[in-house]
């Protein structure tokens, strides 16, 4: 099957409101994209770009009849003049792919237990012949530098390592409309490049049109024709090339949600405590399994998480970050060492583990940030979803009410109090994720990837609230591939490496004060 012909995309006064929302996500839309077409799409955090991608790709309905479906929509969205849904479900017949979409969220794309069966799912749904459908699944995982085999589980996975399978299932269909939605927000430096390459061989080998959402810009500037930016509720609010947002002022870009390369988006090194704390957390020649029968994540670990103090962990993706944060967290048990909480932190008659603490214990004491914002959502609304962890710790009612008023306005959050947490776009998940953390006022707090999908201005306010947690003596573990968060925040850098083998183990980790 050749690939699909490239896709021209019409939008005129297209707009979508989530069923449970009152604000549209996006309004009065009105774009032209040619066939063949390269587009960055840029905008502050909850401006509707992964609306405008779900929209693309066929994945909202409005329902017909009786058949509420899952929100309104006004106006047109047209791919070569044939409404988007009707598109997809067109191609989906006919066993050509129009549109694929990477989402936000990789683990919301995984949909097999295997990773070749993972790729070919899509394939198999295109009706694509079988003779050329594992080809095809392999010639995608290597364009994008997988480093397992088709039976690997995908349960195993890091973060970064599922976005490139998801990358790999959706270029295997070979689209003629190409939808990325963060694609290296997950990435360690050498695999956002080696995506980027793929991306630049796949449309130059194909023609097909291509939307990328991206915060950041650099890595994207001399593959792109043109940049749009969309502003919330009010559609386009530039489209430029991009040598001319490149000339724009540094004030006027921020403003605009946009991160440009020669400028950091960072606010001054925020303040931090005038002497360390104590030691809150020390691990010990520590080991660390996903599962009893997983290989060994990460190994010979030592290091300590100290009152007043920011560690960063950094590495390349599947050197066990995210397993070591989790072991930190007490949310997974060693494997080998140990785990122990200090004086300072450990409640008085309990086991010093904290993977042996009772929850109301562990809530108290150490909160976490998980990799997928989601993961961690139980309440209905973003204000109730704030108010959990408060009154699981027994505050009064004014005491939580206060707190929750005061994350919401923090984080630019307040005209979602009643909202959704799952309609929100990845970049408020992620606020709303850290501020339910922040809630409970934790002595340490352990957050994985916490500036994933910001704009500078959401940026800088993050890392002022964890630099005010660390100024009160707070301990901080953030494990990140943002380099400027780095440079902002961290007082000690802990560096994982990665042995060359199918099953990664770490190297011994290196500690840089």
């Amino acid at each position: 099957m050749v690939a699909g012909q490239p896709v021209a995309v019409v939008a005129r006064g297209w707009g979508w409101r989530y069923a449970t929302r009152h604000a549209w996500a996006v309004r009065g839309l009105d774009l032209d994209v040619a066939a063949g077409e390269r587009v960055l799409l840029l905008g502050a955090s909850g401006s509707g770009k992964s609306t405008l991608l779900a929209g693309l790709a066929g994945l909202l309905d409005r329902g017909t009849g009786a058949d509420a479906g899952t929100g309104e929509e006004e106006g047109r969205l047209l791919l070569d003049g044939v409404p988007a849904r009707a598109a997809r479900n067109g191609a989906i017949a006919s066993g050509q792919a129009r549109t694929g979409l990477l989402l936000q969220d990789p683990l919301s794309q995984t949909v097999s237990a295997r990773c070749g069966d993972d790729v070919a799912f899509g394939l198999e749904n295109h009706a694509v012949p079988p003779t050329e459908i594992w080809p095809r699944v392999e010639a995608a995982l290597q364009g994008v530098g997988f480093p397992y085999g088709l039976r690997h589980p995908t349960s195993r996975l890091s973060g970064g390592e599922r976005q490139r399978l998801a990358l790999a299932g959706v270029l295997a269909l070979r689209p003629g409309l190409l939808l990325l939605d963060e694609p290296t927000s997950m990435l360690d430096p050498d695999g956002a490049r080696l995506l980027r390459e793929q991306v630049d061989r796949v449309v130059a080998a194909t023609g097909a049109t291509c939307l990328i959402v991206e915060h950041r810009i650099d890595l994207w500037t001399d593959l792109i024709d043109r940049v749009v930016v969309l502003g919330a509720g009010a559609g386009v609010v530039a489209d430029t090339s991009p040598a001319a947002l490149l000339g724009e002022d540094a004030q006027v870009s921020a403003g605009l949600g946009i991160w440009l390369p020669t400028v950091s988006g960072a606010s001054a090194r925020p303040p931090r405590a005038t002497e360390d704390g104590p030691v809150l957390l020390a691990a010990r020649d520590l080991a660390v399994r996903r599962a009893p029968a997983a290989p060994v994540a990460v190994q010979g670990i030592d290091l300590e998480v100290i009152g007043g103090r920011t560690l960063c962990v950094v590495g390349p993706n599947g050197s066990g970050k995210t397993s070591l944060a989790l072991a930190l967290a007490g949310l997974l048990a060693p494997s080998a060492g140990s785990v122990r909480a200090g004086a300072a932190l450990d409640p008085p008659g309990h086991r010093a583990e904290p993977h042996r603490w009772h929850a109301r214990d562990l809530v108290r004491r150490i909160g976490t940030v998980f990799q997928e914002p989601q993961h961690q959502f139980v309440a209905s609304t973003c204000a109730d979803e704030l108010a959990v962890g408060p009154r699981r710790i027994g505050l009064a009612e004014a005491e939580v009410q206060a707190r929750v008023s005061e994350l919401l306005g923090r984080l630019r959050l307040a005209h979602l109090a009643r909202a959704n947490p799952f309609t929100l776009s990845g970049g408020e998940q992620r606020r709303l994720s850290v501020a339910t953390v922040l809630a409970t006022r934790p002595r340490v707090i352990v957050v994985d990837e916490p500036t994933f999908g910001q704009d500078p201005g959401t940026w800088a306010e993050l890392v002022d609230l964890l630099g005010q947690e660390r100024a009160s003596g707070c301990g901080i573990v953030a494990v990140t591939h943002d380099e400027t968060l780095v440079q902002a925040l961290a007082d000690d850098v802990l560096r994982l490496g990665r042995a060359a083998r199918p099953d990664p183990v770490s190297e011994r980790a290196v500690i840089v004060r």
